[in-house]
């Protein structure tokens, strides 16, 4: 009998966040199943440090009182073994999980882990559910319960990276944040309150809503988000159809506010013109390097249709529209990280 009242809780949480169709997919049959693998998680212990081989593994850091897990991916290229790698933090949208951004099907992370050879973290944002789902960042003014409980994401991103390093030798030079919509909001954060473990980030459909920012260096950043992103509105506020209860998101900075908010903190010359350096039938990316400090250039990739989604992917949620095949975030990302953080 308890379980109709939570049944009711959820959904009118997912349809309120995510719209009605985030609220279909929030099933009793889902929740059963995130229940019945964060059991069989719990009974298999993390392995000791420096023991992991290529794969996939799910491991758990204690932070603030809590257990929050993240899954590690390494590759199968990883060569030589014991060679400081890079490591690219990937944070999954408002109301996901960390499974769902490591399903190769949904963003392909994976995939360009073997190919490039880096590792590649997913942590899980705080959720009301035992196996994780719907869960969000606190990003700053945005999202939901772990903005509203004042989620030390930060807090937890940072002991997570000090449990990588324990078992992985990391390059710390090249430690790098993706996010997708509030996942990417997170990265401009970490960004923001990181800069001395983070290099770069590349924030996908998801603009800068942090409540401060005084980075301690500058730190170059990628902005890939589409014109018609119903959700993150391009120029600025949230979609109507995308959050039915406002008061769980806010209202959304734009893409040309995001840039020059970066291009101030990396005092870039705001006068200069941008650098076209990528252009697609539907896509185009410009990056702002004049003057940037440090070569901490800001660039911005624009695709005309996609949505809310990753551009490049092959498979979105239920009832959005295709993503955009004018870019591949994933591509694109990665070259912008070699670009501006060449390795050694």
């Amino acid at each position: 009998m308890q379980l109709l009242p939570l049944t009711v809780f959820f959904v009118t949480l997912a349809a309120g966040l995510f719209g009605p169709a985030a609220a279909q997919d929030a099933t009793l049959r889902e929740r059963l199943r995130e229940r019945m693998q964060a059991r069989q998680a719990e009974k298999q212990p993390a392995p000791p440090a420096g023991t992991l081989g290529p794969g996939t593994h799910e491991l758990s850091v204690q932070h603030a009182g809590q257990t929050r897990r993240f899954l590690l991916h390494i590759p199968k290229t990883l060569q030589p073994a014991g060679q400081p790698t890079p490591l690219l933090i990937a944070m999954h949208g408002g109301g996901g999980n960390m499974r769902f951004q490591a399903d190769d099907e949904n963003y392909g992370l994976i995939s360009k882990s073997e190919q490039a050879g880096f590792l590649v973290a997913f942590p899980n944002g705080l959720s009301p559910l035992p196996g994780g789902g719907l869960a969000t960042w606190n990003a700053g003014n945005c999202c939901a319960q772990a903005r509203d409980k004042g989620s030390d994401d930060v807090g937890f991103i940072r002991a997570m990276l000090a449990e990588i390093e324990k078992r992985q030798a990391v390059d710390t030079r090249r430690v790098y944040a993706t996010g997708m919509s509030n996942g990417g909001m997170m990265a401009h954060r970490l960004a923001c309150e990181m800069a001395d473990r983070i290099s770069a980030i590349a924030a996908v459909a998801g603009t800068d809503n942090t409540r401060a920012c005084s980075p301690s260096r500058p730190v170059p950043v990628l902005i890939i988000h589409a014109r018609n992103d119903d959700h993150v509105l391009f120029e600025g506020g949230a979609g109507e159809k995308a959050f039915r209860d406002r008061s769980q998101v806010t209202e959304f900075t734009s893409v040309a506010e995001t840039a020059q908010r970066w291009m101030q903190r990396n005092r870039c010359d705001a006068a200069s013109p941008a650098q076209l350096v990528l252009k697609n039938e539907g896509a185009v990316c410009e990056r702002h390097a004049a003057g940037c400090a440090g070569g901490a250039v800001v660039e911005v990739c624009t695709t005309e249709t996609g949505g809310h989604s990753w551009p490049g992917a092959g498979k979105v949620r239920r009832g959005k529209e295709a993503a955009s095949q004018a870019l591949s975030a994933n591509n694109r990302m990665w070259e912008f990280f070699q670009q501006v953080v060449p390795p050694r």
